[in-house]
């Protein structure tokens, strides 16, 4: 089995991207699972391309794609992406769109196919804080989410993907007072659990993970 896994670069004004940092981080094989790890942009459209290149290249049986979520206090395990790119912030090329579809003939949301509450469960037996979040933003991590799941969609691909958001790791709260963060070996360590959450589990647990609001 093979597993693709995306971190990208800093944006931001960040030095450190703690999504390439606990990706980069991981063993190239976890319980037998062969790992590849792949840096992407923080830009619009060249972020998916890049990835479906990759996708081509490894032909992978399940993809992660991993982005920062600076503000957040655990381990994220996305659920849903949105058909919309409405940056709050420029991307790394100066692109800022604002309502803009990412794929015209695409659905207006994709569900993640991965087993996302197995991870979250496996996460947590290895010590890592971590929930289902339902919602991945507006900004580059939700349009890679998104383009992951209309690529895998469009060409009926036979690969589960996913995202999964990081907190900011601690270097990057000095001087951010009252700012949450994670420190980077416990994300690592959330990724080494979803991986083997990934291959464990066909069908997803039946437990739960919403939130009240």
């Amino acid at each position: 089995m093979k597993v693709l896994i995306t971190g990208f670069d800093p944006f931001g004004g960040e030095k450190i991207n703690p999504a390439w940092e606990a990706v980069n981080a991981l063993p190239n094989e976890v319980d037998g699972v062969e790992v590849i790890k792949v840096q992407i942009p923080t830009v619009f459209k060249k972020s998916a391309q890049k990835l479906f290149e990759a996708i081509e290249s490894v032909k992978p049986d399940a993809v992660i794609c991993v982005g920062q979520a600076g503000g957040r206090f655990d381990f994220n395990v996305e659920r849903v992406a949105i058909n919309v790119d409405d940056a709050r912030i420029p991307d790394n090329e100066g692109k800022q769109p604002i309502d803009v579809k990412i794929f015209e003939d695409g659905e207006n949301a994709y569900f993640a196919t991965l087993p996302i509450k197995a991870m979250v469960e496996e996460a947590k037996k290895a010590g890592v804080p971590a929930s289902v979040s339902n919602t991945a933003g507006t900004f580059v991590c939700n349009h890679i989410m998104y383009s992951l799941l209309y690529y895998i969609n469009k060409n009926k691909l036979n690969i589960r993907g996913g995202f999964i958001h990081v907190p900011y790791i601690s270097q990057q709260v000095i001087g951010k007072k009252n700012t949450p963060y994670m420190e980077l070996t416990t994300a690592t360590k959330g990724l080494e659990a979803s991986v083997r959450a990934i291959k464990n589990n066909l069908v997803d647990l039946k437990v739960t993970g919403g939130k009240e609001c």
